[in-house]
């Protein structure tokens, strides 16, 4: 790493940005770490997800960090690729004005999705520093690969996941002394939650099984693997959580509201409370099911096995927790239910490949000590 230029003194303003309730879980230990330096002064910067109803997730944001600004980007009630689309365009012009007035010298995102990609492109054309956490990963999702991708072209400092991500980054042309392996900030403060208390256990239906599906932009083959999971799991108790955004949300919706009025459904779960409802199902030997990078990385840190049903998670490392079923039928599925009881609940992910739960701290060091001002950094030149 460079060194920090020693006759500032001024600590450097780092806006970090979330767009939803799956990067903010993540970007919280980043936020905290980057408290607990002199030399950093986070921005938190609330997009996209975190302001649409009903969940309105901008109040658990809200409720930890003071928020330096708000940036709408959908619209509740319309979803869609050409709605994204749209979003996009006024989420680059909104970060664009909140940049301006805010002066960073780091902007920081993390992952694939849309409030990213527009946080990203409207720092790299402004000239500010883009720090990109969880590059390098594979996954299909909607269109997660090439928005991950194009971010990391974007991005000026590389802070990645895993080893094999980092690696990636490196072959696609990117400086390797730009590109750090940091782990990933989903692991951090994991071992200081508590299983989930008797009242919050009750609370969310006292489950035997976590069901968690993102759409794939397929609404027949989501809508389809959907019924065969719950069908598969109709036997048990079953916490279901809301999908996230993406195009293709309703296809998922319609199906939990047809399915059996014994499924336990939530919109939302802030952070601590869901890994808490994990750490509560590892001990009563649950499991998850679904396609959420949940079940490969904080289960899997976690302990709690977990099938992950279809294409989303294609490419991405899987600890041997995870049990794939990769052809979304009724038969494979149940299956795999049977594989994972014989999975010892309390077995831990000896070497979990997204880190040791240190990334925040290790993110926060990268951003104070490598110069956002270096002209060796801004200055974006393929290594090929």
């Amino acid at each position: 790493m460079t060194d920090a230029h020693p006759q500032n003194t001024n600590p450097r303003r780092v806006a970090i940005v979330t767009g939803s309730r799956a990067d903010f879980g993540l970007l919280s230990p980043v936020i905290y770490a980057a408290q607990a330096r002199p030399d950093l002064e986070p921005l938190v910067i609330a997009a996209g997800s975190h302001l649409i109803s009903p969940a309105l997730t901008f109040r658990d944001v809200k409720a930890l960090f003071p928020v330096a600004d708000s940036i709408p980007m959908q619209t509740a009630g319309r979803t869609g690729r050409f709605a994204d689309v749209e979003a996009l365009g006024r989420g680059i012009a909104r970060f664009g004005r909140s940049f301006e007035a805010h002066q960073p010298d780091w902007v920081v995102v993390l992952g694939d999705r849309i409030e990213a990609f527009a946080a990203a492109s409207a720092a790299s054309i402004a000239g500010i520093a883009v720090a990109h956490i969880h590059g390098g990963d594979r996954a299909e999702g909607v269109a997660d690969e090439a928005m991950r991708h194009a971010i990391t072209k974007l991005a000026h400092l590389h802070l990645a996941a895993t080893e094999t991500s980092a690696s990636r980054i490196i072959r696609m042309g990117e400086k390797p002394e730009h590109v750090f392996n940091t782990g990933s900030p989903a692991i951090d403060g994991l071992d200081c939650l508590e299983p989930a208390n008797d009242e919050d256990w009750a609370a969310a239906g006292s489950p035997d099984v976590l069901f968690l599906m993102h759409p794939t932009d397929r609404p027949h083959a989501d809508t389809a693997a959907a019924r065969a999971a719950l069908d598969a799991i109709s036997d048990r108790r079953v916490l279901a959580l809301a999908p996230n955004f993406d195009p293709g949300r309703e296809a998922i919706l319609e199906v939990l509201d047809a399915a059996a009025p014994g499924i336990k459904r939530l919109d939302h779960l802030p952070r601590n409370a869901f890994c808490s409802i994990l750490k509560r199902l590892t001990a009563n030997g649950g499991f998850m099911i679904g396609n959420s990078s949940g079940a490969l990385i904080e289960a899997a840190a976690i302990g709690l096995p977990a099938i992950n049903i279809g294409p989303r998670q294609t490419g991405r490392e899987k600890p041997a927790t995870v049990f794939d079923v990769s052809d979304e039928s009724a038969q494979s599925i149940t299956l795999a239910i049977e594989q994972v009881r014989e999975v010892h609940a309390t077995d831990q992910v000896e070497h979990h490949p997204y880190g040791d739960g240190h990334a925040g701290e290790r993110i926060a060091e990268a951003l104070a000590t490598v110069d956002p001002h270096d002209p060796q950094l801004l200055r974006k030149q393929n290594t090929f």
